[in-house]
């Protein structure tokens, strides 16, 4: 693995093209391995469990997603301010943030495993869930609850190793990772049949062989970046956080977001209607994940840009990234307009729970148009975290996470009959779209290196 880590830094001086693809690639395949192992859960639990189970999971996800947005605005803000230190030449400075960041993670986990499972009823009664799916959350749960304290670690070591030069090493982790929880998954649930306490102990499991994957990392000789106990000035750790920012709101709003779904669909449709919109979400984390492989690694590159004030290879960075994101929404719109049926059909029986596949259907045609908005959102976004402008960027996942989409579904819930109020998610798409657009155009390249001078 060492042949990931150049003498030259190409994301200061290799060809565009390469380049970007060589961040991206192992970014996307280690995405995409992930976000199939999640597919796969989906699938044994729909095929094994049920919608009910899956309705089950679906209403717990809000929590590990709010738990899950700390760890991501610390390991990106950081990573971001550390990739800043290396395009300045200063590796002490980007091995202290790493350091500072690390030992965080390892308390920040300890702390809300304990307190989450304390408080395990109280948990559940917030997040809405009917007390009779109690014992069915709880069976997923309590697993799934103290492996999180791995998969902290392993978000803040991924975004590290790839700032160092390592990516197809953190690509690894995760693929290999994602490769441990479907085989666990078919063995726990089709072999074994222990339900939801299989696919959380197996996606558990599957988080401890990442990281054990990526720890190689620290046996690698050529790292600029190394790490030390002994640290001194921690408020750069919420500095970073506030540089991170925009991903914590990002998660916070898609948790808050998920809750008045679940919230409504409830009103509206039951248990069906929850089942319904997993069904859904699981179509669009594959779109979404692959524009955040197309962010993530940009945001790496154009950090050490910007220290090294180059706003033209900036500017061929977003060129090619753009164009990706091109591809990438066509294929997706194309797949859910013509196949979404086949889609869901992966992950529930259609004879048996037809309610619940009319039902997806609908929603389907609601929300396939944020393809067409959110991959140049995301990526305007992940820009103006990595030129250092975390207030802007903030604004920009707020609106397309929490202040758009919240209030269009107040206001569609209110006065479209049905299940009409989800087009919700789409009109908010095209607002923020609009504004990520007019921030990008007062902070381009040019004037932002012009303003750090």
């Amino acid at each position: 693995m060492n042949n990931d880590a150049p003498k030259n830094n190409d994301a200061l001086e290799g060809p565009i093209v390469p380049t970007f693809i060589k961040y991206m690639m192992p970014s996307l395949l280690g995405l995409i391995a992930m976000t199939s192992a999640s597919l796969v859960d989906g699938m044994f639990i729909g095929n094994y469990e049920g919608v009910t189970a899956l309705a089950a999971v679906n209403l717990i996800i809000p929590i590990t997603t709010l738990l899950f947005g700390v760890s991501m605005m610390i390991s990106i803000g950081g990573s971001v301010r550390g990739g800043k230190y290396l395009g300045e030449k200063n590796t002490a400075a980007a091995s202290a943030i790493f350091s500072k960041t690390l030992i965080f993670m390892v308390v920040y986990g300890l702390i809300v495993i304990a307190l989450g499972l304390m408080f395990e009823a109280e948990i559940f009664a917030t997040l809405g869930a009917d007390k009779t799916l109690f014992p069915v959350m709880s069976e997923y749960y309590r697993i799934i609850f103290p492996f999180l304290f791995f998969q902290f670690i392993v978000i803040q070591i991924y975004f590290f190793i790839r700032l160092d030069g390592f990516p197809n090493l953190a690509a690894t982790g995760l693929a290999i990772g994602a490769v441990v929880n479907i085989s666990l998954d078919y063995l726990f649930i089709a072999i074994y049949g222990w339900g939801l306490a299989g696919a959380a102990l197996a996606t558990g499991l599957s988080e401890v062989i990442s990281l054990a994957v990526m720890l190689a990392y620290f046996f690698q000789p050529q790292r600029k970046i190394f790490f030390s106990l002994r640290q001194k000035n921690w408020r750069e750790v919420f500095q970073a956080a506030y540089n991170g920012i925009s991903e914590f709101i990002n998660e916070v709003s898609g948790a808050l977001i998920g809750f008045i779904f679940n919230w409504m669909l409830i009103q509206r449709a039951g248990v069906t209607g929850v089942a319904a919109i997993t069904l859904v979400n699981y179509l669009l984390f594959i779109g979404f994940m692959a524009y955040f492989a197309i962010s993530d690694s940009i945001q790496v590159i154009i950090s050490q840009n910007y220290g090294a004030r180059n706003p033209q290879r900036i500017r061929a960075f977003l060129r090619t990234a753009g164009i990706m994101i091109v591809g990438v929404s066509a294929g997706i719109i194309s797949l859910l307009i013509a196949g979404s049926e086949s889609l869901i059909g992966l992950f529930i029986d259609i004879e048996r729970d037809s309610e619940t596949l009319v039902l997806a259907l609908e929603f389907v045609a609601y929300v396939w148009p944020v393809f067409i908005f959110a991959g140049f959102t995301m990526l305007i976004s992940g820009y103006l975290t990595a030129v250092h402008l975390p207030f802007q960027s903030a604004l920009v996942a707020s609106c397309r996470s929490l202040i758009m989409p919240a209030g269009l579904l107040v206001l569609f819930y209110m006065l479209l009959a049905d299940y009409r109020f989800v087009a919700a998610i789409s009109v908010a798409e095209a607002i923020s779209f609009v504004i990520a657009v007019t921030l990008y155009l007062y902070h381009t390249p040019n004037s932002i290196i012009r303003e750090q001078a």
